[in-house]
């Protein structure tokens, strides 16, 4: 049997399992008689479904279902998308996150659910080779909820250089709008003594030290505010923000109008259907909107930079270099055509 068919069935069988639970309680044996499977594989999906010990029926205990408040359909579509922002940032194999994924999908009424449960059988295939993420995931989360201290290396973007041991005060956690990264925002004691943000899968040999309690969030932090100028997540940890102005051209023009940017304000409507427009940004430790600069060149011949000075001329010079690539392969077919 393929994989893919092995999964498929054992979807199948959960949910064949919580409509029985959902009726009357069953022990391990019965649900495996009434399932066609070996005790073994019924407890296992007792066990995935989270259902709940109700009593004892000689020396075997008999499981059922919690029943749970039925999500109106609203509800459900929320937490159906909260589901599928979750298994396209995953960032590592971590059992917890999967079995919080579970539960969550176990919720969503048909045919959202056979779906739900379907990607995080994919996950669990999918996120075994990242398992060193998974687990500094869970051990900054567990710093965050305990107010521990943290000890890990940090790779500097591209892997070049060595690495950089930091101690950090987890004060929140962010999903980069960008790339759907997950990056830790925190106080870092022993290098720079600032907030700074740190992205998951650069952090190495992740540990947690000293005692729970080891320090108090601060109650003027407020991550609202600190990510306030983030196209991403490079906020006030950076250099100072800047202001970007971009023209529009008129083929682009209608995506802006829609909105979800932040930041973005319309300086002008430009006689062609284009746009001129300012974004306020937060910048890199070299106080270069670096975040901004991959969005723009996304976009291709469609955004031109017009300002700082700095940021058109990186925008330029990246293009010509495109551009030279792209006629030394055309030489190249000619030489050999």
């Amino acid at each position: 049997m393929s994989r893919e068919r092995a999964h498929h069935k054992k979807s199948l069988r959960l949910l064949e399992a919580r409509d029985l639970l959902a009726a009357r309680p069953y022990t391990a044996q019965e649900l495996g008689d009434a399932l066609g499977v070996s005790k073994r594989t019924a407890l296992r999906l007792l066990e995935d479904l989270q259902a709940i010990q109700v009593d004892k029926e000689g020396r075997s205990p008999r499981y059922q279902l919690l029943q749970s408040q039925e999500l109106s359909p609203i509800e459900a579509l929320i937490t159906h998308s909260a589901l599928r922002m979750l298994y396209h940032h995953t960032p590592g194999y971590e059992p917890t996150y999967l079995s919080a994924l579970k539960k969550l999908a176990l919720r969503l009424p048909s045919p959202a659910q056979e779906l739900a449960l379907k990607s995080t059988e994919d996950l669990e295939r999918r996120t075994l080779q990242h398992r060193d993420e998974g687990l500094a995931m869970a051990m900054v989360a567990e710093a965050w909820f305990k107010r521990q201290l943290i000890e890990f290396e940090y790779l500097k973007p591209g892997g070049s250089g060595r690495p950089r041991k930091s101690v950090l005060e987890v004060y929140f956690l962010e999903i980069s709008r960008t790339n759907l990264g997950m990056y830790v925002v925190g106080y870092e004691r022993n290098y720079r003594k600032a907030l700074r943000t740190y992205k998951l899968s650069r952090m190495r040999r992740v540990r947690i030290i000293g005692e729970p309690g080891a320090y108090t969030i601060p109650q003027d932090f407020d991550p609202r505010q600190y990510l306030s100028n983030a196209w991403g997540v490079i906020g006030s940890s950076g250099g100072s923000p800047v202001e970007v102005r971009l023209r529009i051209r008129p083929e682009a023009a209608y995506r802006i109008l829609e909105g979800g940017y932040p930041n973005l304000h319309i300086a002008s409507r430009l006689p062609d259907g284009g746009l001129e427009v300012c974004i306020t940004v937060g910048t890199n430790n070299d106080n270069f909107p670096l975040e901004l600069l991959s969005w723009v060149q996304s976009w291709g011949s469609r955004i031109e930079v017009l300002e700082p000075a700095n940021l058109r001329q990186r925008w330029l010079s990246e293009a010509r270099e495109v551009a030279a690539l792209a006629k030394k392969d055309e030489l190249e077919d000619h030489n050999h055509s």
